[in-house]
């Protein structure tokens, strides 16, 4: 090749060698055909190469490390120790919180999909007193059939600890440890209490979830410093003895996952109450007089049959926290909606109007009684994790979204 001014131009192919210092990153003996034009006369090369090549050779690689990088996470997600992960930061952030607030979870988590995980929250007792743990008897395990007989000479202790074991029977040599703060018998195979229980009269805390329960003693209104009661899932539990109506220390009533038709009489007699749970049950109404709970602050009615809400929850003026979900619920006070006094309301699955419910029929009957159930354990965990940390009230309208998607 000549150029205009009589100066040769020689073709000459080689190879090229590139490198980025700045990424560590080195692409060597890279071999690019080049026309290197040399111009004899001034003794200079000027190389022009194709940068096309270069471009593609960097798309390739980002392509297939990205492909790695996707495959790569299918597998971690596939794996166990995505889960094992989840379940180690659930503790650490349980241990990040107050013994109350764990307390507060517990009820809830037993019966969501952390429970099938094994990880629900315990409460840390190793900043308790030496001294204290003295008075604390736990037992847990399928194994035990019986107590202990050593156990009814201990009558100091203040705090029995009895979960999932096989016992039947609570004995009735209970009643002479009147020095009893804390009675937690959850899951294990009681058909009754005795009514010895009602000696306890220094007696704060009672948890008998996940029994076979069917009737509560009388006596048990006697235990009048009681202020936290839980009776989660007992089965044939339909109804509590009028005696209860002592309770007037009581705070905290779990009656969820039942066979209760309405709130029973003595739970509107009990004054001091702030936080009921009357999920899960077969309640079509409520009294008319419900207001008479004047100090209720949480409520919880998901998963029953009520039609409406009774105009007089409107005078509730403490109620911080509504639920009502899984209902056919059609008509409910305004007030429950606007009022900004309301820290939470949820709406789930209730035709508030005709509309909504022709227009979500056909995709909630498609729904699985399996998904359901998971759509049920979101929506609780969910809340739960919202109203931690939550400063203000939202607003709601009256028409709710049908899903429970949050």
């Amino acid at each position: 090749m000549t150029h205009s001014n009589g100066s040769r131009l020689t073709p000459v192919n080689k190879p090229l060698k590139l490198e980025r210092s700045s990424e560590g990153t080195q692409i060597s003996q890279i071999h690019i055909s080049e026309t290197i034009m040399r111009t004899d006369s001034l003794g200079i090369d000027i190389p022009v190469y194709d940068l096309s090549l270069i471009r593609g050779l960097w798309e390739t690689r980002v392509r297939k490390h990205k492909q790695r990088q996707r495959k790569e996470l299918e597998r971690v997600e596939k794996s166990a120790l995505n889960k094992i992960n989840q379940q180690w930061q659930y503790r650490i952030a349980c241990r990040k919180m107050k013994i109350k607030e764990v307390n507060a979870l517990q009820c809830y988590l037993e019966r969501s999909a952390f429970a099938e995980m094994d990880i629900l929250p315990t409460v840390d007792t190793t900043d308790l007193d030496s001294e204290y743990k003295k008075f604390i008897f736990e037992l847990h395990g399928k194994k035990w059939r019986k107590l202990p007989e050593d156990l009814q000479i201990m009558t100091f202790l203040r705090e029995w600890h009895i979960r999932g074991t096989s016992i039947q029977k609570v004995p009735t040599y209970i009643e002479e440890f009147v020095e009893l703060r804390v009675l937690d018998i959850p899951k294990n195979g009681f058909t009754m209490l005795p009514p010895e229980i009602g000696n306890l009269v220094n007696l704060k805390e009672l948890n008998v979830n996940y029994n076979k329960l069917s009737i509560i003693p009388p006596e048990l209104g006697e235990c009048e410093n009681l202020e936290k009661l839980e009776m989660t899932a007992n089965g044939d539990l339909s109804e509590l003895p009028f005696e209860l109506s002592n309770l007037k220390a009581l705070k905290h009533l779990d009656l969820a996952e039942n066979k209760f038709a309405t709130i029973p009489i003595c739970v509107l007699r009990m004054s001091s109450l702030q936080w009921l749970d009357m999920s899960n049950n077969r309640l079509t109404d409520l009294p008319e007089d419900i207001d008479r709970l004047s100090d209720l602050q949480t409520m919880f009615l998901h998963k029953n049959k009520l039609t409406y809400l009774p105009m007089v929850m409107a005078n509730m003026d403490k109620l911080k926290m509504l639920v009502v979900s899984g209902d056919e619920l059609t008509n409910l006070p305004s007030k429950l909606c606007d009022s900004p006094d309301i820290k939470f309301i949820k709406l789930f699955d209730n035709p508030i109007g005709k509309n909504e419910e022709e227009e979500k029929h056909h995709s909630i009957s498609n729904a699985t009684e399996e998904e359901e159930e998971d759509h049920e354990k979101e929506f609780m965990q969910t809340y739960v994790e919202t109203l931690k940390d939550r400063a203000t009230a939202p607003t709601y309208t009256t028409k709710v979204s049908l899903t429970c998607l949050l």
